[in-house]
């Protein structure tokens, strides 16, 4: 399964595939044909967490052969069209510019032209891809809240550092002698800012 991280309109096509009814949908879906094949193979990428596009499609379906055959290409892109219009297929947007698009299913049950129901995916499948996305969601947020840990406890280190410093040179010149104004009074601001900051930030 890829472990690449899943963009907000991936999960929230997943999300809409799993929720969604029954569609009726106006194209035929017999199994043997493109355009059965096609959501079916879809389907079991959605399965891995996985949106494929039209090369990795095709090679799943036909071998490595046919996905290197441009005009091959070309046919499947525009039943996958067809498909868009009658929605049964979604085409995501590129992630970046020199990737192929992407393709998810509007549902995973259909009734097609000639009243057949078409399950890709049973309830249990479903459930598991729920399950599935569910910790995918989790490893994401625990690899966000990493950094930021990381971040919180060096600026926590850094004010107090600053705090103490401050404090050392404020005993300094009070222990001096002659007492300079031009060093007690930055020190002093300097350690009760850095101990209001770091006083927010801990009681997050």
């Amino acid at each position: 399964m890829s472990e690449d991280e899943l963009t907000q309109t991936e999960i929230k096509s997943l999300q809409e595939a799993m929720s969604a009814e029954i569609k009726t949908v106006n194209l035929r879906l017999r199994q043997g044909e493109y355009q059965y094949d096609l959501a079916k193979t879809i389907a079991s990428f959605l399965l891995e967490l996985r949106f494929p596009n039209v090369k990795e499609l095709i090679e799943r379906l036909y071998g490595e052969g046919r996905a290197n055959d441009i005009q091959f290409v070309r046919e499947i892109q525009t039943i996958l069209k067809k498909m868009e219009r009658s929605s049964i297929v979604r085409i995501l947007p590129k992630e970046k510019p020199w990737k192929m698009q992407g393709y998810s299913l509007l549902s995973f049950k259909f009734q097609d032209a000639e009243r057949s129901l078409i399950v890709l995916a049973t309830e249990q499948q479903i459930r598991g891809i729920h399950g599935l996305l569910t910790e995918r969601l989790k490893q994401t947020e625990a690899r966000e809240a990493k950094p930021k840990s990381i971040k919180t406890r060096a600026y926590i280190l850094t004010l107090t550092t600053l705090i103490v410093i401050s404090y050392a040179a404020i005993l300094y010149m009070v222990s001096e002698l002659i007492v300079n104004l031009s060093i007690l009074v930055p020190a002093f601001s300097i350690a009760i800012v850095c101990s209001v900051i770091l006083g927010k930030v801990l009681s997050r």
